[in-house]
């Protein structure tokens, strides 16, 4: 059942040059600046596909904050309309995100995405457009690198660096827990690159990945 309904900025079934204007046009709305109320929950999401790819499978956990308590929980399937071309990820996964968020009794204060945000080749990776089309706080937390150079990270949980892209910063290089591969951090949409940063070390506990991120691939792996 759903309980949201979120504006409808452009359709879904179109070609990458159709893709790549909604991403220069929407762009525009993404705001830079903190515009977050009292924080009390948090969400993490995760899609994955089934059916030879050709269905993407979404699952949403909203999880308590500070204390990182799990709260609520939706999944949906949506038939996937547009091809795997890197760059355009979140016309593959955004519709069953939406679908998922739509179930959820109380929409969360902040999404911690497991993708680019700003760190993006338009700057508008998968948390800006979840973000500018559902008005929610978020922020791209990738496990890889999409575009962009730094310089060495120390090794010490919560050190970051940087991340360059044609004489901008487009993110932040962060080291989430020592000794192991940092993540990449960008902002989404209402989140300053600091606010970004702060959050995402918040929703990290013992591993390299946000608990957010944890719980919501927990859920999506155990779909059938």
């Amino acid at each position: 059942m759903s309980r949201h309904k979120f504006p409808v900025l452009h359709a879904w079934k179109i070609n990458s040059q159709q893709a790549k204007q909604i991403q220069t046009n929407l762009r525009r709305l993404v705001i830079t600046a903190d515009e977050i109320a009292d924080m009390q929950t948090v969400a993490g999401v995760d899609v994955g596909f089934v059916d030879n790819n050709s269905v993407a499978r979404a699952a949403v956990v909203i999880l308590t904050y500070p204390d990182l308590l799990v709260l609520d929980s939706a999944t949906a399937k949506r038939r996937v309309r547009f091809p795997y071309i890197p760059g355009y990820l979140s016309f593959r996964e955004v519709p069953s995100i939406l679908a998922a968020l739509a179930k959820i009794e109380h929409l969360p204060d902040l999404i911690l995405c497991d993708g680019q945000g700003y760190a993006h080749p338009r700057r508008f990776g998968l948390a800006c457009h979840l973000g500018v089309i559902t008005g929610i706080p978020t922020i791209g937390v990738a496990k890889t690198r999409l575009l962009g150079e730094h310089t060495p990270v120390g090794v010490k949980k919560g050190a970051w660096k940087p991340l360059m892209h044609q004489d901008e910063r487009i993110g932040a290089v962060l080291r989430t827990r020592s000794n192991t591969k940092p993540v990449y951090v960008s902002v989404g949409h209402k989140v300053c690159l600091s606010t970004a940063i702060n959050m995402t070390l918040n929703c990290c506990t013992k591993y390299r990945l946000p608990e957010t991120t944890r719980a919501a691939h927990k859920l999506a792996s155990t779909l059938p």
